[in-house]
């Protein structure tokens, strides 16, 4: 078997061991080309229990400690970044194309005919920025609202 790293196929200590026996038991070979453990024969075992060796689970126990270490860190970190913007009292993500004071504008236009590629050449955006802004006015979306809406009894 070929993997690019080794946290590809797995994601943590126990499960690396896991796998190693699996591999073991099945007479494969792995083979991992990138990363820590690109230089380490997984496959080592004791001559006469057939137990991997102890410096080999050693290692792969060390390094994916390692490894789970830094993907903790990446996402403690991930989410840190993610709150700051809140924590300033903005929404943080990509600004709208079209900015806030010209969506009714945008959304007056559509309203009264005038064409997704039409309104996206005038505003100088792309139709999806168009289609972002009005949504909730196209046909679809509004059929959809009619469908989940509740009958009306009318007697």
């Amino acid at each position: 078997m070929h993997i690019s790293e080794m946290f590809r196929l797995v994601r943590g200590t126990q499960h690396i061991l896991d796998v190693l026996d699996v591999l073991h038991r099945d007479h494969l070979a792995l083979r991992i080309h990138d990363g820590a453990f690109s230089a380490m024969d997984l496959t080592a075992r004791h001559p006469r229990t057939g137990e991997l060796l102890s410096t080999v689970k050693f290692m792969v126990q060390t390094l994916a400690a390692a490894g789970e270490l830094q993907r903790d860190l990446q996402r403690e970190l991930t989410y840190d970044g993610l709150r700051a913007p809140e924590a300033k009292g903005s929404k943080g993500g990509r600004r709208p194309a079209i900015p806030t004071a010209k969506t009714d504008t945008v959304r007056t236009a559509y309203l009264d005919g005038r064409s997704i590629a039409a309104l996206a050449r005038e505003h100088d955006v792309s139709r999806g920025a168009i289609r972002t802004a009005v949504v909730d006015l196209m046909p679809e979306h509004t059929a959809a609202d009619r469908e989940e809406a509740p009958a009306q009894n009318c007697q």
